[in-house]
């Protein structure tokens, strides 16, 4: 019983929950991502290099071998090399936009720290006024 107690407690703490929603919503992001460079940057720059299609990019080490039918017996071996390129543009843009998003949390930070430094520090409280004050006229005499 102690164990499921133990797990109950690890699970529901906010870390666990936040990892999770950190998750999904960069699973979604992810997607928005791969949505951005499939269809609204990589048609463009096809378009500039020639009507090429990145995802298409390959090459061909073996064949595939067809039957007598037309029928592919053994697909082709290839490397997917325009899906590389691909990746690494869908890499980039989360890495940059990433960067930007932990530039713009730290520039708040930073914002916050200098509010907390500048603002004078509380007074102390009376009591202790009054007892530097006894201090100050026992030092006197």
């Amino acid at each position: 019983m102690g164990m499921i107690k133990e797990f109950k407690e690890f699970a529901v703490k906010g870390n666990v929950v936040d990892m999770a929603v950190g998750v999904i919503i960069g699973g979604a992001f992810g997607k928005i991502v791969a949505s951005l460079v499939n269809d609204v940057i990589m048609p463009p720059i096809g378009l500039a290099l020639g009507g090429m299609d990145f995802k298409k990019l390959a090459y061909v080490l073996k064949e595939a071998e067809l039957d007598a039918a037309g029928e592919v017996v053994t697909n082709a071996v290839t490397i997917n090399y325009g899906m590389f390129i691909q990746n690494v543009v869908d890499f980039t843009i989360i890495a940059f936009v990433i960067f930007l998003a932990i530039k713009g949390i730290n520039k708040m930070n930073r914002k916050e720290e200098k509010k907390e430094a500048a603002a004078p520090p509380p007074p102390p409280p009376k009591s202790e006024v009054l007892l530097e004050e006894i201090r100050d006229l026992l030092k006197k005499d």
